[in-house]
This record gives structure tokens, C-alpha cells and sequence, in this order.
């Protein structure tokens, strides 16, 4: 049986995740170094060892969080219209999963693809991302003749390829909005298959 976390064992805990958001404010997320956290936390770099195994383990926290504060402004806006609108909402949060190299390999590695005994946070949020595209795939102008969980798995496996292709040299040409869309519109065009 788990031992409950003690109170002053979640406020260091707190305190370690804000002092990491308040250094990426003027800082890039594949810079952040451990002993700034701790030294901007006011704690031991043992204290920091105690809560996070390693700095990819604070930045998984730190990226979810952005991730979910994106999925919550998207989930206030109505479903969309048209693929455009589709496009324009889910942007933002693609723009941040590829800001850096470095967010969106901790991403990808995160992200629950790779076998992992507990799903994390980020993993997380693949779910949450999944459950809106559902929402919004189900009430809007889009195929119906495939359920519309699978081509909501299908929008996200899309995204992926778009931001994977976006950090590669030989793709770079065609801007992530204009590649993604040219996947979706085949995948979700009404009249697909009939």
C-alpha cells in the first residue's frame, strides 16, 4: 500500500515546477539546467533528486502542463466548421509541441508510445487530445462512415508525421499548417468513400 504524500512533500514539489516555469520565461526548454531550478527553489539539489529522477522527468510535468493549458483554451471554443477551422484551432498547440527540438523529442518519448510501466503525464494529454478531436470530428461537417475515435487517432497520428517532418531538412519546405492539412483533407473529406 502507497503511503499518502505529505503536504510539505507536494509544496517542495510545487516550488521546484514553478521555479522551472518562471527560468523557461527567458529561457529555452533544452537549456534549463538542474542546479538553476534548485538555486531559483531555494532547496538542495538533493531535494530536487528526490522529487524528479531527472530533469526530463521535471520537463515531462512542465510540458504537459502547457499542453493541458492549450487542450483547455481549445475545449472553450465551439467545435469547428470546415477543416480550415480545425486547422486553426489545433494549431497553437502543435506550434508548441515543435517550439524546440528538444520539447518535442521529450514529447515523443513521453508520449506513450514507448512501453512504459505507468502512463505519464504527457501520455496523458494524448488521451485529452484524442477525446477533442472525437467531440469535434463526431458534430462536424466531417466523414461519417468511419467511427469517429478512429479518425480522431488518425488526425493525431497525421500531426505527428506533420511536426516530425517539420524538424527534418529534406521536408522543411512546406510549412507544418500546409502538410497537415494536406492529410486531413483526404482523411476527413465527407465523401471519401463513396
Amino acid at each position: 500500500m502507497k503511503r499518502p504524500i505529505q503536504k510539505r512533500s507536494l509544496a517542495t514539489r510545487a516550488k521546484l515546477i514553478a521555479s522551472a516555469q518562471k527560468i523557461l520565461t527567458s529561457k529555452d526548454f533544452g537549456a534549463l539546467r538542474v542546479e538553476e531550478v534548485v538555486l531559483n527553489a531555494g532547496v538542495a539539489k538533493g531535494t530536487f533528486f528526490a522529487h524528479f529522477p531527472d530533469k526530463d522527468a521535471l520537463m515531462e510535468r512542465v510540458v504537459s502542463d502547457e499542453i493541458n493549458a492549450h487542450l483547455d483554451r481549445i475545449e472553450k471554443q465551439p467545435p469547428p466548421t470546415n477543416l480550415d477551422s480545425l486547422l486553426r484551432q489545433f494549431m497553437p498547440l502543435l506550434q508548441f509541441m515543435t517550439s524546440e527540438r528538444y520539447v518535442f523529442d521529450l514529447i515523443l518519448r513521453h508520449s506513450g508510445a514507448a512501453a512504459k510501466e505507468e502512463i505519464g503525464p504527457i501520455a496523458q494529454t494524448f488521451g485529452r487530445q484524442i477525446g477533442v478531436l472525437t467531440k469535434w470530428i463526431s458534430v462536424g461537417p466531417f466523414r461519417k462512415d468511419v467511427p469517429a475515435l478512429i479518425l480522431a487517432e488518425g488526425v493525431q497520428a497525421f500531426a505527428i508525421q506533420s511536426m516530425a517532418l517539420d524538424f527534418c531538412a529534406i521536408n522543411s519546405e512546406m510549412p507544418m499548417h500546409a502538410r497537415l492539412r494536406s492529410y486531413l483533407e483526404p482523411w476527413l473529406r465527407p465523401d471519401t468513400l463513396s
